[in-house]
């Protein structure tokens, strides 16, 4: 019938604003009762819609720190690769630039074609190439230093576990909070 609580939501406000058509104008609207049911009914409608809030700003919360733990796993498994007393070398801890510049082409982009209503164009085509750039070669880095002997295999296999980790929480970032809805990045 709805798909989903986007569904629900509008089809509980555009009956809320019908009805309060209705008792404005008085039309169909005689007896005081079918006021009071009507007016009972928006109530619940309202009700109903609060609760909606309610529960999608719970389930955002709960995406959050199920983000964090995973982006807490991910940054462990990095650091795992580079603390370990067989490993004992750090450089593979610059994969942390390609984590943090990744998102930025994609940021341009959302501001560049933000009044745009085409579904692709050229600037985001653009971000999604430098974008991808960045995660290959964040993922590139530690087989490089891996290949001429300057960290090991295990470590280079933590710190790809580690980068795999990160960069799907980061895309789940922008999944989850990047609709455009009440509790969206975009608002921070």
């Amino acid at each position: 019938m709805w798909h989903g609580a986007e569904g629900m939501k509008e089809h509980t406000c555009s009956l809320h604003q019908e009805l309060r058509l209705d008792i404005k104008t008085g039309s169909q609207w005689e007896s005081g009762e079918a006021v009071r049911d009507q007016t009972t009914l928006i109530l619940k409608c309202q009700n109903n819609l609060s609760a909606m809030k309610a529960t999608s700003k719970r389930r955002h919360q709960l995406s959050l720190v199920l983000l964090s733990f995973s982006g807490a796993i991910g940054l462990t498994f990095l650091m795992l690769g580079c603390a370990l007393e067989d490993y004992g070398v750090y450089w593979p801890l610059f994969v942390l630039i390609f984590h943090a510049i990744s998102p930025i082409p994609h940021f341009i982009a959302k501001r560049a074609t933000y009044d745009s209503d085409a579904t692709s164009s050229a600037c985001r085509e653009l971000a999604y190439f430098f974008t991808t750039g960045i995660v290959v070669s964040a993922f590139g880095f530690p087989v490089i230093l891996a290949r001429v002997a300057v960290i090991k295999w295990g470590a280079c296999g933590l710190v790809l576990a580690g980068n795999a980790v990160i960069f799907l929480t980061i895309q789940g970032f922008f999944l989850v909070f990047g609709r455009g809805d009440d509790f969206s990045w975009e608002q921070w």
